[in-house]
């Protein structure tokens, strides 16, 4: 169905092919999963399925890409789009109408097809991803995963033979990506629909693949094999493949059940060496710890001091609405110097709105909120900057300049920081990042990276991060996770809402669980996530009823 015969993507004013060799090919009804680490081209191979490599992004293709035997060279992406349907990694840049069932009638309007049909097949959409409720809404007010449903919704409906999607459970939650595989799987196995998807977080869907396409470096030729072939020699791997390694299992696991089965022996390993109730890499700091000084961080400096209040933030008895839909009720908070909390819970329970309202772009309908003493929406930002930062679902609606260089002086201006602040932390981050490189240019990990660079000019004692982790491999997100603790070791705050169990296992000290816009649990990451069967990480699965979380603990105990 999907062919690739020697295909090398230059792009213009690229020294190097992005993609080189490219040589595999999707047979009809299966669902391969292309992965790698980030920049190695995942997101060009899936553009040259549609077409949008090269007739939309430029550059020089070589070798041949046919689709249900269309030649992309020869074929538009507009003379492909019956065949195949796109989800980039962008959901608001896939949107052209104003409204959930509107978006999700638009490409089978664009194709002709009779009202009858549309509207039997928007009804079975809207069901099959759970958008019932939201079919009125306008897209603009949906949270980041609602969007990303509607994203993908919008091209089930017009029965594409060929689904290509690039990080299609990003933003969703654990239940809501799994409805999503599920509805893949049944295409898939059904109705014969070929899907080849690009996808960091392995543990969600390797399991699902019949083949894996791996891209182990930019410019290298693929590894395709089975998932357990590929797995055994990829650089990135889920968690249960990671423990794997480390216990020595042949072959690898995929799933949390094979692994389950052959875990006995390493629970009476490990059962000398219960962990504690918090994680011992995740333990808080005392907000009085200096940094050590072999940090390779020095270019950090120490957030500002606490106020005279022992929380860095306070939320009592919020609540919130956008328009006439509650999205806050009764919530409390607090949050210490040095702490971070996880925020989690299903999509479109109110995480990015609590967000929002400790950086005071929302008012409260009732309740308070105060953070380094201050009323959020009621502080001028220039003041607010120095007590409160957020980085946003989208770094790139932090990021307006044209270049690496005019973003930095703007933020250095903005906070009143010394000129060249910003530009050393963005060096120690993104070391090779050049003065005139467009912020577009940047992966998304890199303009998450820039984006936390500008919001930590200013040193706020509260960071905030909304889904940190999204469009990021696992060694882009283990520099985060480093990076964050050591922040955290400096005496800043963090709050953070992420569907990333991983991501919550590995640095949290404390999980709010928030669902309809209420905290149904607040308490120490391992109390809270082992508990939760839809929350708990892939380790917690494997090794329950002990209480391990991360296979870096596990390792430790070992070591």
């Amino acid at each position: 169905m999907i062919r690739f015969e020697n295909v090398s993507v230059t792009y213009d004013g690229a020294a190097e092919p992005t993609v080189r060799d490219v040589d595999f090919e999707v047979p009809e009804g299966e669902l391969v999963l292309l992965v790698g680490p980030s920049g190695v081209g995942k997101s060009t191979v899936l553009n040259a399925v549609g077409g949008l490599v090269p007739h939309f992004t430029g550059g020089t293709l070589r070798g041949r890409v046919t689709v249900a035997g269309r030649d992309t060279r020869t074929h538009k992406p507009r003379e492909l789009a019956d065949v195949v349907g796109t989800v980039g990694q962008d959901p608001l840049s896939h949107f052209v109408t104003d409204t959930v069932e509107d978006e999700l009638a638009y490409g089978m309007e664009s194709l002709g097809l009779a009202p009858d049909v549309m509207r039997r097949r928007v009804e079975e959409t809207l069901d099959l991803l759970g958008l019932a409720g939201l079919r009125d809404r306008p897209i603009s007010t949906l949270s980041g995963g609602q969007q990303q449903r509607v994203a993908i919704g919008s091209v089930l409906t017009p029965h594409p033979s060929v689904l290509v999607l690039d990080e299609p459970t990003s933003a969703l939650d654990p239940a809501a990506a799994e409805e999503v595989l599920a509805v893949l799987q049944r295409l898939v196995h059904d109705l014969g629909t070929t899907v080849l998807m690009a996808e960091h977080r392995l543990e969600r869907v390797v399991q699902y693949a019949d083949q894996v396409v791996l891209l182990p470096s930019p410019g290298a030729a693929p590894v395709l094999g089975t998932p357990a072939e590929t797995m055994a020699v990829s650089p990135v791997c889920p968690p249960v493949v990671d423990l794997g390694r480390l216990a020595g299992w042949s072959p690898l696991p995929l799933t949390v059940r094979d692994a389950r089965r052959r875990a006995t022996g390493l629970r009476e390993r490990l059962r000398e060496h219960q962990p504690e109730a918090a994680a011992p890499e995740t333990r808080r700091p005392e907000p009085s710890t200096p940094a050590p000084p072999e940090s390779p961080r020095r270019w950090f400096r120490r957030a500002e001091p606490a106020p005279a209040s022992p929380h860095v933030a306070e939320v009592r008895g919020l609540a919130v609405r956008r328009g006439r839909v509650p999205a806050l009720r009764h919530v409390d908070l607090t949050v210490s110097p040095g702490e971070t909390v996880a925020l989690m819970g299903r999509n479109g329970a109110g995480k990015s709105t609590l967000l929002s309202s400790l950086v005071g772009l929302v008012e409260p309908a009732a309740g308070s909120v105060r953070v380094g003493g201050a009323v959020p929406h009621r502080t001028q930002p220039r003041e607010l900057v120095r007590r409160v930062g957020l980085v946003p679902q989208e770094p790139r609606d932090l990021l307006y300049a044209d270049t690496v260089a005019a973003e930095c002086a703007a933020a250095d201006a903005d906070a009143g920081a010394e000129p060249g602040t910003c530009r050393a932390l963005v060096s120690g981050l993104l070391p090779g990042i050049t003065d005139d490189t467009h912020p577009r240019d940047l992966s998304e990990g890199q303009r998450l990276t820039l984006a936390l660079a500008v919001v930590l000019t200013a040193r706020p004692p509260l960071l905030l991060l909304d889904e940190p982790t999204r469009g990021l491999d696992y060694a882009a997100k283990s520099r985060l996770v480093t990076l964050l603790r050591e922040l955290a070791a400096e005496g800043h705050a963090i709050v953070l809402a992420t569907h990333d169990v991983e991501l919550a296992a590995e640095i949290a000290h404390r999980v709010v669980l928030i669902a309809e816009g209420e905290v149904i649990a607040d308490g120490p990451t391992a109390e809270v996530v082992v508990s939760s069967p839809s929350f708990a990480p892939q380790v917690t699965k494997i090794l329950a009823p002990q209480s391990w979380l991360t296979v870096s603990q596990v390792r430790e105990a070992l070591a």
